[in-house]
């Protein structure tokens, strides 16, 4: 087998497959018990994250469960302020924490790359096309500028990312000079996954939703089409997936500016402007998380509605954010078998 046979890649370019190819957000995670094994050795999560040897091992594990279509790799959204030495740790209970960065110390910022620091990272994407079956496709990721300068600005997660708004309005200049910093950064890194062995690559931006419209073109659209438009300078060939959860209605444009081959889609989106968005090419999403956690005929119902309505064109099947640690893994089976054989 080699490459054209990879399902999810099918769907990038354009094809409808029946049954579409499904992978889960958050697939390798502390749902799986045989991941809590694995991470209590690494030690720390940044250690899991910048070990090929676990980080390896884990982004395998659902996929020796499951089947999945494709392998995302594990790593986080934070290794770029990382590499910036903003000295990120992630505590139990807390989530993310780092340095807040100030407007005099973005200014300060210097053309730079965020190698070697993160040639861990890409050791696990090539380790991991060695291993996967050849037809599982690779997902390589970063996080989108505005969703990492959130936490970059607060120093962690807020409900409504307050500070980072605060920041763009009171310093616009040195926000924007991190957002296109950011950009030119993680199109360097995506770039180096790209290389190493990554089909595709995701842009993860979390946090889109709780900007207005102007603010969502400038702080979201702009920084992701600048990582697209770099990436494919390079790699006109180039397969991305774009995500910005809670976008709503203005997701038609961030398909269109960006020029992303396919938009992830969050559980919110109505089925009725999926459809519409899949118009315009290939969709991906989007079952609440809650019902990988409920399971029976509610998760079935729910998956049911999504085939329906977006079955019958490109469709990657996906939960509309992350596998919650609160799901079962045999609900988690249940869900892959059912997309499969209700589409077959």
């Amino acid at each position: 087998m080699s490459a054209k046979n990879r399902t999810v890649l099918k769907v990038l370019e354009g094809q409808t497959l029946s049954p579409p190819p499904i992978w889960l957000m958050r697939q390798a995670g502390r749902y799986l018990p045989e991941y809590r094994e694995t991470r209590a050795k690494a030690g720390s999560f940044l250690d899991l994250c910048y070990s090929p040897d676990f980080a390896t091992e884990v982004t395998l594990q659902p996929i020796r469960r499951y089947g999945f279509d494709a392998a995302i790799l594990f790593s986080d959204i934070l290794v770029i302020p990382d590499a910036l030495n903003r000295n990120v740790t992630f505590s139990e209970g807390k989530g993310p924490e780092m340095t807040p960065i100030s407007p005099e110390e973005i200014l300060a910022l210097k053309e730079q790359s965020v190698f070697p620091h993160l040639n861990p990272v890409i050791e696990t994407v090539a380790r991991l096309r060695k291993t996967l079956p050849d037809e599982t496709t690779l997902l390589g990721f970063c996080g989108a500028p505005w969703t990492v300068a959130t936490y970059m600005i607060a120093g962690h997660g807020t409900p409504d990312q307050a500070p980072a708004r605060l920041f763009a309005y009171r310093h616009p200049r040195e926000f924007r000079y991190l957002l296109d910093h950011l950009a030119d950064l993680s199109a360097e890194y995506l770039l180096a996954q790209l290389k190493a062995g990554a089909d595709a690559v995701q842009i993860f931006d979390s946090w889109a939703g709780v900007l207005g419209e102007e603010e969502f073109a400038t702080f979201c659209i702009g920084p992701v089409k600048r990582i697209i438009d770099k990436v494919r300078s390079q790699r006109p060939d180039a397969k991305i997936i774009a995500f910005a959860k809670g976008a709503g209605l203005l997701l038609k444009d961030y398909r269109q500016k960006t020029a992303a081959d396919a938009i992830g889609l969050d559980w919110s989106v109505p089925l009725s402007f999926a459809a519409e968005l899949q118009k315009d090419g290939p969709v991906q999403g989007n079952l609440d998380p809650m019902l990988a956690v409920a399971g029976g005929q509610p998760m079935r119902d729910g998956i049911d509605r999504i085939l329906g309505r977006l079955g019958a064109g490109p469709l990657i099947f996906n939960l509309g954010h992350g596998i919650t640690p609160q799901a079962d893994p045999e609900t988690v089976r249940d869900l892959v078998q059912h997309v499969r054989l209700k589409a077959s």
